[in-house]
């Protein structure tokens, strides 16, 4: 497996970074090198822009950063029409338990970031249609997060299973 560059950044008050590099590996681990094969590096930092922002590409198309959250929060809104709370093992109207925000940032957010990566076309200069946008980036998201879920993972987290069957 290849070597992936991992920087942490102290968040401020009383925010908190919710995945580590261990998390981000075994999320790797599970998806063919060919899907991860830009990625030079993964930061964990707090640039949430007051929790609007949740992660994001950086780096000349190469580096993902994930960014720290408050203890409390509820990600309800911003689910995708097609996701639900409960997909992630949260209830609808409550604050997100700590699995649950885990679940949603490596099976929704890191995925999703991950699908910016993806190079559509390399003949393209300008970065804007060279590169994986939104839609593909959430559909990328959706059918490997499908395809993980799919099958019983066998790891002590349970942040890497499913809390419902599809």
């Amino acid at each position: 497996m290849r070597k992936i560059k991992f920087t942490t950044r102290i968040p401020g008050g009383d925010r908190r970074h919710y995945l580590t590099e261990e998390d981000v590996m075994v999320v790797l681990s599970r998806l063919p090198e060919e899907t991860w094969r830009r990625l030079r590096a993964v930061h964990f930092n707090d640039r949430a822009r007051g929790n609007r922002l949740l992660g994001y590409v950086t780096g000349g198309s190469r580096e993902i950063a994930i960014c720290a959250l408050p203890p409390r929060i509820s990600l309800s809104a911003v689910l995708t029409p097609r996701q639900s709370c409960e997909q992630f093992g949260a209830r609808r109207g409550e604050k997100w338990p700590m699995l649950a925000i885990r679940r949603f940032l490596l099976y929704d957010v890191f995925l999703h970031e991950l699908a910016h990566l993806q190079l559509l076309n390399d003949r393209t200069k300008g970065g804007r249609l060279r590169f994986a946008r939104e839609k593909l980036a959430q559909e990328f998201a959706d059918r490997w997060r499908r395809k993980l879920w799919s099958e019983h993972f066998d790891h002590p987290d349970p942040v890497h299973n499913s809390p419902v069957r599809f």
